[in-house]
């Protein structure tokens, strides 16, 4: 059986299409990346284990994006219309 991801992926651009619920799009992980590595900048727990030399909070944050371990959602509006 094959293993399902829990990272979402990143929209694709050139499909045209809106992004569905698991799809992120470039602005959205800019957007949680920036906020969680403001937040382990400022002393909040990191969720994965890092090497010890490690210490940049973007480098941080995107491994914790890549383990899917980031306990930030994403809320969507639909525009009228």
């Amino acid at each position: 059986m094959a293993e399902v991801s829990r990272v979402p992926s990143l929209a694709s651009g050139s499909s045209g299409r809106a992004p569905s619920v698991e799809e992120l799009t470039r602005f959205e992980r800019a957007r949680i990346l920036g906020a969680r590595a403001l937040q382990v900048s400022l002393g909040a727990p990191i969720l994965i284990e890092v090497p010890v030399e490690l210490i940049d909070p973007v480098e941080i944050a995107e491994r914790e994006f890549a383990a899917g371990v980031i306990p930030i959602t994403v809320r969507r509006t639909r525009r009228a219309g």
